[in-house]
């Protein structure tokens, strides 16, 4: 018996079942939508990741509005991807909505041991190495690694590269392997710039090279901003937007002439751009 085209009436009251429902029809062979039903883990990871960076925007904006919204639109990924592994065949390794939420509350519960049991930890630097104990502990258990798990396994190659540049070094840092001071960290980087101030003066530039001196220098500000407990990817997201305000104020000092920054020279621009570092 072929199933009945669902209508917004027969879908379930309850948000989150409805949602899995939705989910669920859009896939569907017979009545779904063509562009949803084509996806796949790969095609979707893109927009999990998108939606994952306006989450942060909304937050960075202070937008509750905007954050109630972005976390539907990320939690339909959660759901989506789950959609497309409940379709597989169990020995292809089948897993629901269900097995997802049921797995993290039990990840949960097992890390945080002082809370959902006895456990003493009185600060947030004892959390955060008793995590890292039992991810290892959990990695083991798995049998992930053939071979004694290494102090870098499990940071994710997709990440952003100054947040991955950041995790990698707390890690190494964990066993020793960090300066105890700023002040080696801030030569680190004289050295790297320097090293890079020398590739280029060499007359042709090599890319690869130039590439790799670059990143040096990056990895190495990532460093710095361990060292001084900031977050290096909201520092740049800051920096971006401040520099979306000077420029969009000498826009609007030019607009006032008829021009656009195309038709000013470099001084009259730079200019302008200082005016807007007085009031931004």
């Amino acid at each position: 018996m072929a199933k009945q085209r669902p209508t917004p009436e027969s879908l379930p009251r309850k948000p989150l079942t409805r949602l899995l429902a939705v989910m669920a029809w859009l896939r569907d062979r017979e009545h779904g939508c063509p562009w949803d039903i084509d996806q796949t883990f790969r095609t979707i990871a893109p927009y999990t990741l998108e939606e994952a960076y306006e989450v942060a925007d909304a937050i960075e904006r202070d937008d509750l509005g905007s954050l109630k919204e972005e976390l539907g639109d990320l939690l339909l990924q959660v759901v989506y991807h789950a959609q497309m592994a409940s379709e597989l065949a169990p020995e292809a390794g089948a897993f629901d909505f269900a097995a997802v939420a049921q797995g993290i509350a039990d990840k949960m519960v097992a890390r945080h041991p002082h809370v959902f049991g006895d456990a003493v930890i009185d600060t947030a630097e004892e959390q955060t190495a008793s995590w890292e104990a039992r991810k290892a502990a959990e990695r083991a258990a798995r049998g992930e690694a053939a071979q004694p798990a290494g102090t870098l396994d499990g940071v994710a190659r997709a990440l952003p590269a100054l947040v991955r540049a950041e995790k990698l070094q707390k890690r190494a840092a964990r066993v020793g392997f960090d300066w105890p001071e700023i002040g080696p960290v801030i030569d680190k980087i004289e050295e790297e710039l320097g090293e890079l101030r020398a590739e280029l003066s060499a007359g042709t530039v090599d890319q690869a090279r130039a590439t790799d001196e670059l990143g040096d220098v990056l990895f190495a500000v990532a460093n710095l901003a361990r060292h001084l407990k900031l977050d290096p990817e909201a520092a740049l997201r800051a920096t971006n937007d401040k520099f979306e305000r000077r420029f969009r104020h000498i826009e609007r000092r030019l607009a006032e002439t008829g021009r656009k920054p195309a038709d000013a020279s470099l001084e009259e621009m730079e200019a302008f751009w200082q005016e807007a570092k007085t009031r931004t």
